[in-house]
């Protein structure tokens, strides 16, 4: 049986826009692509005769080719353009197979076709960030001043507001965008020739200075950057990639993680559109978006960690280095661009829930604007006894169930300094946001 990948265990990215741009037969056609464009460029500089330009243009489609067999007949060579690169030049009329590959290495090619790969990919992945950044506007806005517990450790802190949540998850997510945008547009071509030092192209031009020229017009064939240096083992291009994507995954894993905590049964704050069921409890509706995302952010730094390691590579070309780049950088895109395709969903479906926000507020009988008491009080009382007078209070709330406001004005009865203030004002939650509300509409104003 013929092994084939349907994605299976890869619910995150099955299906997704990175799916098909990331797939073997993606691959391939980037090599092919980049095989076509470096004979175009040769032949716009007088290096090589239009017709054969035309002809390798012709023969490099992705469909003429058999991937199986390829991959199979790339162990042979460690790489699969050696067997891609054969057959390429028997797919083309015999005067013109003398410039297929001319001049380069299989790493040029390979290169090459990752950065075209990439691009390719990055644009559908910004569409989805744009339509996630969008959703968290329209959540940030419509609730900028739903107020809710804020929660540090695991515990009630002080209050917030929902809209500054959403808005500090599109402040992640626009991050993202502009990290990956940068590193999108200066995604380089790989030339180099055997070494990196253009010597091939020189040669069969029998003219100084064409290995040069060539790779400008080869960056300007595939709408890719060209690079200062050839980059075989200066992997820059790589790692900013990768650091990029691996940001990416965690900005949208943070607003993952807090609307799984807040979709708990218990807490149930936030809720999916639309959840998934369980096979086994039909009674189930669970934040499959905001899981799926969360798995994503788990494992891209892992993955990244690969493509820094390979940075320290020896030589002019590496051995294993450069090769434990390229199911792992595909990898990494595809979990980024899935994560992205989920956070839209997510986003764009996520159900706000006020009412349970604002009992939540309640939990604690004024506790979580012990905060605010202490500033109040301080400034009556001193801050120490302020804070021991409190401490005293909470502890008495808890214990007897009394409310808090009960439990302080019999605590304050003799404090003259305290009589005219008004407990059930300074104990109401939702007067407690501060800038909240200021600082989303802030956030909100970046595009």
């Amino acid at each position: 049986m013929t092994p084939v990948t349907h994605g299976l265990l890869a619910p995150g990215v099955a299906g997704s826009p990175a799916d098909a741009a990331t797939s073997d037969t993606a691959f391939l056609q980037a090599i092919l692509d980049a095989e076509a464009a470096l004979t175009r460029a040769q032949a716009a500089l007088g290096l090589a005769p239009e017709e054969a330009a035309e002809a390798v243009a012709r023969a490099a489609r992705a469909s003429r080719f058999d991937i199986r067999d390829l991959a199979l007949r790339a162990r042979d060579g460690g790489n699969p353009v050696i067997p891609l690169v054969a057959d390429l030049t028997a797919a083309v009329p015999e005067a013109h197979a003398p410039y297929v590959h001319r001049g380069a290495t299989s790493q040029d090619m390979l290169d090459t076709a990752a950065m075209l790969v990439a691009a390719r990919t990055l644009a559908l992945l910004l569409d989805d960030l744009d339509r996630t950044a969008a959703a968290l506007a329209r959540l940030a806005a419509g609730h900028r001043d739903t107020p809710m517990p804020g929660r540090t450790l695991t515990q009630h802190a002080v209050p917030t507001t929902f809209g500054l949540k959403a808005a500090g998850w599109r402040s992640l997510v626009l991050d993202a965008r502009d990290r990956l945008t940068t590193v999108r547009d200066s995604l380089p071509v790989q030339l180099g020739g055997a070494a990196g030092t253009l010597a091939a192209f020189d040669a069969y031009a029998q003219t100084e200075g064409a290995g040069l020229r060539l790779l400008g017009a080869y960056a300007r064939e595939l709408a890719l950057a060209e690079p200062t240096l050839p980059w075989h083992t200066l992997r820059t291009p790589v790692a900013d990639l990768a650091g990029a994507l691996a940001f990416t995954t965690g900005a949208l894993g943070k607003a993952a993680a807090d609307i799984l905590v807040l979709s708990r049964t218990e807490i149930g704050e936030l809720s999916e559109g639309s959840g998934g069921g369980s096979s086994a409890m039909p009674h189930k509706s669970n934040p499959v978006r905001a899981t799926l995302v969360a798995a994503a952010a788990r494992r891209a730094p892992a993955l990244a960690a690969v493509l820094y390691g390979s940075v320290a590579a020896e030589d002019e070309r590496p051995a294993g280095a450069w090769h434990a780049e390229w199911e792992t950088l595909r990898d990494l895109l595809r979990v980024a661009a899935g994560a992205a395709r989920d956070a839209a969903q997510l986003a764009g479906d996520l159900r706000v829930h006020p009412a349970r926000m604002r009992d939540h507020l309640d939990l604690t009988e004024g506790l979580i604007v012990s905060e605010r008491l202490n500033a109040v009080l301080g400034a009556r009382l001193g801050r120490a006894r302020a804070r021991r007078l409190l401490t005293e209070a909470a502890l008495a709330s808890r214990s007897s169930g009394a409310r808090l406001a009960d439990v302080l004005t019999d605590l304050l009865a003799e404090e003259s300094s305290c009589k005219d203030l008004d407990l059930d004002a300074l104990l109401d939650p939702t007067h407690y946001t501060g800038a909240a509300g200021a600082l989303t509409d802030r956030a909100l104003r970046r595009r």
